[in-house]
């Protein structure tokens, strides 16, 4: 058990939950957590020391629970981590602030506000080679008056999530699909009726099921260097409103060509920290596309502790034991699931990935990331167990039974 550093997390949810367990597998150590409210995943955890504060994320609020909390551990290193968008954006924002015993693995907030904003990440992304779907970018001033240069189905997205989110209304979604310009316009009305004024990403929809997506996660060290890549091969995703894109199952892969790519992009804007890359294969021309850049790790990154790169120690490495190395790409099969067995076998697509997904459970290379042995307990379990039904509720409601 290391005792010269403690991990400050912000969040409550399972990305948060997925690092602090990583935290206590590898050094015995529990995370302090701020989140906004009490709840599953963190609440009542014996892997967490959790404390709900309302104004979490608000900058003052903030900052003044950071630097109690490091003068609380004035003789140890905090890590410093935001497990979701408006938390990494605070501790970008205030990296001049923080205290002297506070270390944050983030990139500046200039370079943050570039990636995280999808039009001007495409505009990277175009410099430098990457494939991403064809885009219009729409603004509020154009009103109906535009035509995008595809036919539909229409894929629509705020190309700032974190503002996007700050306007709530009735038929919000994280990711909307319009089947022709009609329905188009009317997602775009909505939308900025809401009071969101940022551009909105019209894109041509790939074709494909879940099982065409991927997602990149990698570890950028203090250097700018990639010291670490794990590709993951999603089978599901969630069909809710807010959670449209979020994953279910993963299966770990390995491409080297894709991989080589996004070291090369990383590298060259001399990146820091966890990067987090959802694509899509496009079997039209057999491309690999890019749809955003997460500047964290994603919420589904157990799926790389459990492949056997443990996320807290690339941090732990870098930043406290000042360890460098060549770039580890992941390459061990390893299955993923935040849903019920049942579920991920009666929605995933293809025999050839439910056979799969078979072999793995039977060698034992697979996970539940909320499903923790050193977390256990009655209510614990109770509580697992509500949130694994509720999948099946979800699953039924937006996507029915699957027919092979």
């Amino acid at each position: 058990m290391r005792n010269d550093f403690v991990p400050l997390l912000f969040a409550n949810d399972i990305n948060v939950y997925s690092v602090a367990r990583a935290f206590y597998e590898e050094y015995g150590i529990k995370s302090h957590v701020y989140g906004k409210y009490e709840g599953w995943p963190c609440s009542g955890s014996k892997i967490i020391n959790y404390t709900a504060d309302p104004g979490a994320d608000v900058s003052d609020v903030f900052l003044k629970l950071v630097r109690g909390f490091a003068g609380r551990h004035k003789d140890k290193k905090v890590i410093l981590i935001g497990c979701g968008d408006s938390y990494v954006e605070l501790i970008s924002s205030n990296l001049s602030l923080l205290p002297e015993n506070v270390t944050a693995p983030y990139i500046d907030i200039d370079m943050m506000h570039d990636l995280i904003n999808k039009e001007k990440f495409y505009e990277l992304c175009a410099k430098r080679g990457i494939d991403y779907p064809d885009t219009f970018v729409h603004r509020k001033e154009t009103a109906d008056n535009f035509a995008p240069p595809f036919e539909g189905p229409f894929i629509i997205k705020p190309s700032s999530g974190i503002e996007y989110w700050k306007h709530p209304f009735p038929t919000q979604k994280k990711v909307f699909k319009a089947d022709d310009r009609d329905e188009l316009v009317k997602i775009l009305n909505e939308i900025y009726a809401s009071g969101y004024n940022d551009s909105v990403i019209i894109q041509n929809f790939i074709p494909g099921d879940d099982s065409y997506m991927r997602v990149l996660t990698n570890y950028s060290d203090k250097t700018g260097k990639v010291r670490m890549m794990c590709l993951g091969h999603v089978l599901l995703e969630e069909h809710t409103p807010r959670g449209i894109g979020n994953h279910a199952v993963i299966i770990t892969g390995h491409d080297g060509e894709l991989e080589s790519r996004f070291k090369i992009f990383l590298e060259d804007l001399n990146y820091i920290g966890f990067s987090n890359f959802d694509l899509k294969y496009d079997r039209r021309d057999g491309k690999y596309k890019v749809f955003e850049l997460n500047a964290r790790q994603g919420r589904s990154n157990y799926y790389v502790t459990n492949a056997g790169e443990n996320v807290a120690r690339y941090i732990v490495d870098d930043y406290i034991d000042n360890k460098t190395g060549d770039c580890k790409i992941v390459t061990k099969e390893a299955l993923w699931m935040v849903v019920p067995k049942k579920v991920a076998f009666d929605y995933v697509s293809g025999e050839e990935n439910r056979a799969k997904m078979r072999k793995l459970i039977r060698e034992g290379h697979y996970v539940n990331p909320l499903d923790c042995r050193h977390d256990s307990g009655f209510i614990r379990r109770l509580r697992f167990h509500k949130s694994q039904y509720g999948h099946f509720v979800k699953f039924k409601k937006y996507l029915g039974k699957q027919e092979e």
